[in-house]
């Protein structure tokens, strides 16, 4: 066949191609670049869980003051409920002792203590005191009767690791957009899964996924599952700052997926290794209040 007939015939295919719109040849487009950070940290597994070590290890106590900025969400029905931001304090002394306490103005509006195995939670609105065990799985209509203090002490502070806990450590980079300024920032990262090994079996139980940045090898994310190897708590930290000292999250947010709630803790202060005597984490009983106990 002739050059000239197999270019006509080349044509007439490509005729329809062109008036639609449709092009045969390849396009090229310009993608903004992700900015990376300046430093990248390379460390090993070991070394990753040693410092997790190390900094769960230098807290004896932690005294916070925070904004408690809370929402529920019903995901079957389309709504959200977004609550009032409230004042509160924040008190931890290992190994279990928590006082988690919130206030509008003068009002107290809930109070929370525990000593790591019991917990008593007051809720002066509904004139209602709920005690129990803090492994107890019963639950009220009323979501926020359902607080304990384990989540909220498990994500206030990043545990280190037990003897028997078994880890390791992935790569992975994230892609974040700072829209205020249009940029895209790259995000290298260390992904630390710690599990347990069910007894008598192989079966590995997974306990918590921590994520830390390479640039600063501080946690930004952490993952926590319940016994079933179900996600009970998800945790993302805000940036950084100098507290006296002391690197702490400017925020941390708590999300609890299987009851649909997110708790919003901005961080204004923190103080680490204070004195804290056992009376203040004793929460005082109105007086009237309807006691609730649980078992």
């Amino acid at each position: 066949m002739k050059a000239s007939c197999r270019l006509a015939i080349f044509a007439a295919l490509c005729l329809p191609l062109l008036l639609t719109g449709c092009s045969l040849f390849p396009t090229t487009r310009k993608l903004p670049i992700p900015k990376a950070p300046v430093i990248t940290q390379t460390v090993t597994a070991e070394e990753l869980v040693s410092r997790l070590n190390q900094r769960w290890g230098a807290i004896n106590s932690l005294t916070a003051k925070v904004e408690f900025r809370a929402s529920k969400s019903k995901s079957r029905e389309g709504v959200a409920t977004d609550y009032p931001s409230v004042e509160g304090v924040i008190l931890m002394r290992k190994p279990e002792m928590l006082r988690v306490v919130g206030h509008f103005t003068i009002a107290r509006v809930f109070d929370m203590a525990s000593d790591g195995k019991t917990f008593t939670l007051s809720i002066p609105h509904d004139n209602v005191v709920i005690k129990g065990s803090n492994s107890s799985k019963k639950k009220s209509k009323n979501t926020w009767e359902n607080l304990r203090p384990g989540f909220f002490f498990d994500a206030m502070l990043v545990r280190g690791l037990d003897p028997d806990d078994l880890y390791s450590r992935t790569t992975d980079s994230e892609t974040v957009e700072d829209a205020a300024r249009k940029h895209l920032f790259s995000i290298p990262e260390y992904v630390l899964s710690i599990s347990r090994r069910k007894p008598g079996s192989q079966q590995l139980i997974p306990v918590r996924v921590v994520t830390f940045r390479r640039d600063t090898l501080l946690p930004y994310q952490q993952d926590l599952y319940d016994a079933d190897g179900n996600l009970e708590t998800e945790v993302v930290y805000g940036a950084y700052q100098d507290f006296e000292g002391s690197q702490f999250p400017s925020s941390v947010t708590i999300k609890r997926p299987q009851e649909e709630i997110q708790i919003v803790l901005t961080v204004e202060s923190v103080k680490e290794n204070q004195t804290l005597a056992d009376d203040q984490f004793v929460v005082q009983i109105p007086d009237g209040a309807k006691v609730q106990t649980q078992e």
